[in-house]
């Protein structure tokens, strides 16, 4: 299936895809950190709190075992070094098992530098190619289900539908899936 937005999906200037190492954890932690800045700027405190990720024990061994992942990959710009990760693999444990051959897009995360702009999109454009070289049938995520919606929407921009939600420990989750086509061309 070839995604509607694709044109939306051109990447930055530059930038290129590499697989990511445990050596790549902290460039992405740092990216967490901005990006928890921002949400706090926006008073946006409940999706990933307002402490950074980078002086947290937990998150820095869950994002260091994530970038060991044989599908952990990096978007890195010249200028700014490392700035985007995503990882597919397995669903997560507090979502329905799949009913299908998936892969599942454990973590996404993109600077908010202007030079990175379109990185999330390019990630998940990679997503895409990945999954079609794998023969998997969908490609589910979960996300953060309160605020404004809007990061519900982007991924629904991307052809993802609403399955399902989820509650983790006071924490609401939206479950996302996206079916890819089979080898006749339709979706399933």
């Amino acid at each position: 299936m070839t995604n509607p937005d694709a044109q939306a999906a051109r990447p930055p200037a530059n930038c290129t895809v590499r697989r990511a190492t445990a050596d790549d954890a902290a460039a992405i932690l740092t990216i967490f950190d901005e990006v928890i800045e921002w949400f706090v700027s926006i008073g946006n405190i409940e999706q990933w709190g307002t402490e950074p990720w980078s002086t947290q024990p937990r998150r820095i061994e869950v994002v260091t075992e994530a970038c060991r992942l044989p599908e952990a990959w990096v978007a890195e710009h010249p200028e700014l070094g490392v700035c985007g990760a995503i990882v597919l693999g397995e669903a997560m444990p507090y979502v329905p098992s799949p009913d299908r051959p998936e892969f599942y897009v454990r973590m996404l995360i993109a600077s908010r530098a202007p030079q990175a702009r379109g990185v999330g999109r390019m990630l998940m454009s990679l997503a895409d190619s990945r999954a079609a070289g794998a023969g998997v049938e969908q490609l589910r995520v979960d996300c953060y289900a309160g605020g404004s919606g809007a990061l519900i929407e982007f991924y629904e921009s991307w052809g993802y539908l609403r399955t399902g939600t989820f509650d983790v420990d006071g924490w609401p989750g939206q479950v996302l899936v996206r079916p890819l086509a089979s080898e006749g061309g339709a979706t399933e």
